[in-house]
Parts: C-alpha cells; sequence; structure tokens
C-alpha cells in the first residue's frame, strides 16, 4: 500500500465532506447542536445529572453516529457506479478501503473534539483535568473503529442510501439506549454488558473521574480494541465479497 496514494485519497475524501453541505451539517454541526441542546436540557442538579455526567454519553454518540455516515457514503459510491470503476485505476482494494477507514477515523476525532469544545466553554470540567481529555482522544479513537465496521456491514446490506440510513438506526438505537447519555439501571446493565458503547462510556466515566488506575479501564479498553478490530475486519470483508455488486 503506497503510502503518498493513501494520503491522497483520505485529502481527496475529506475535500468531498468540505463540498457538501449535507455531510459536512452530519459529522460537525450535527454534534455541535447536540451538545448545546442535551447540555441545557440535561445537565440539570435537579434532574440528578451534572455536565460532567452528560459530556461522556454525548462523546460516545458521536462516535456510534459514524455508522450512519459511513453506510451513507459507501452506499452513494457503489449507487453511482465508483466502487465498480475503481477496478479501472491502478488503486488496491486495501488503499481505498485504507482510505476511507482514516477519513472516517479523523471525522470521528473532528466530532469528538467539537463536543470536548463545546462543552467546555458551557462548564465542563473533568475531574482529571486536561489530561484525562488526552488519555479519552485514543480511546476513543479506537473505538470509532467498530463504527467503521457496522457501517461497512449496513452498506453491504443497503441496496440505496436511503435503505443504508434506516438499516445503520439497527446498529445505533441499541448503542444509544444502552452506552451514552441514558441512564442505566441494574437491570439494563445486564443487557448494557453486550453493547460496545457501554465500555466506552465506562471507561470515559473512569477517565474524567481521575480513576486511572482502576482495573475496570483496562478491562474496558480490552473489550472495545477486540470488538472494534473484529468489526472492521468483518466489515471490509463482507464488504469487499457482497458490497460491490
Amino acid at each position: 500500500m503506497a503510502l503518498q496514494s493513501l494520503v491522497a485519497l483520505v485529502k481527496m475524501e475529506l475535500k468531498k465532506l468540505i463540498r457538501q453541505p449535507a455531510n459536512l451539517f452530519l459529522n460537525l454541526l450535527f454534534p455541535a447542536v447536540l451538545t448545546m441542546v442535551f447540555i441545557f436540557a440535561f445537565a440539570d442538579p435537579e434532574l440528578g445529572m451534572s455536565i460532567n455526567s452528560v459530556v461522556p454519553g454525548l462523546i460516545v454518540y458521536a462516535v456510534i453516529f459514524v455508522i450512519m455516515t459511513i453506510a451513507q457514503s459507501f452506499s452513494t459510491e457503489r449507487q453511482e457506479g465508483l466502487l465498480k470503476r475503481l477496478n479501472t485505476t491502478p488503486m488496491t482494494s486495501g488503499e481505498f478501503m485504507g482510505s476511507q477507514i482514516i477519513t472516517h477515523m479523523l471525522i470521528s476525532f473532528l466530532q469528538v473534539i467539537v463536543v470536548f469544545t463545546l462543552a467546555f466553554l458551557l462548564g465542563f470540567r473533568p475531574d482529571s483535568g486536561i489530561q484525562g481529555i488526552f488519555l479519552a482522544l485514543p480511546v476513543t479513537a479506537i473505538f470509532s473503529l467498530s463504527s467503521v465496521g457496522l457501517g461497512l456491514i449496513t452498506a453491504t446490506v443497503s441496496k440505496t442510501p436511503e435503505a443504508a440510513t434506516g438499516i445503520s438506526f439497527v446498529f445505533i438505537l441499541p448503542q444509544m439506549f444502552f452506552g451514552t447519555f441514558i441512564p442505566i439501571t441494574s437491570t439494563t446493565q445486564q443487557i448494557a454488558k453486550f453493547i460496545p458503547s457501554y465500555y466506552l462510556l465506562d471507561a470515559l466515566k473512569m477517565i474524567f473521574e481521575g480513576d486511572w488506575m482502576n482495573t475496570n479501564i483496562f478491562l474496558d479498553l480490552g473489550v472495545i480494541s477486540v470488538v472494534s478490530i473484529s468489526a472492521v475486519i468483518i466489515g471490509i470483508l463482507l464488504f469487499e465479497k457482497y458490497g460491490n455488486a
């Protein structure tokens, strides 16, 4: 895989993001709007939820939302015949997939930065300080791989971009209900343990509380890594075999 080709492809994908207002809104402005709405609506001590308890869930939601955007992106490119035309170019499938993974990981990273910035301006102050924020970024980046993989799986079974939007919520909704800003009870926790986003949420809470030596963080990171790598490998294999038709 030529590094120069990979960098060029990533630049091209990022330029497409800037040139398409709808994608720009979904990827960058939507997380910003969501952050402000949920902080103003739910970060109320009288409701038992402070801004510090809401932000970890917002970060998780921003990352799992990438499932929909990558599914739409691949479905659109397939519908327009772009994927078939790749076979007539010197570009390898590895370079194409690599560029897509890197691009959407960068998008996830930017989304998290947007959430962090707005939350900080609105009063978010983690007990772990700025070090906690820097530690949370790589953990979140690893988890974003799972969203890329689930997005590829969604694109594989979706005939159109519109179908991809609907099917993506099969993966988004369970993670939203059991691993974002919605409180988890002792009953729902048993279900949440089967949901990837639960482990990112749990890890972020401990990181922001400054409980870095808690062994559960390493357990969460292990689960996140295994699930993310497995999801992206399965997604790539399925899409390359069935998604190019």
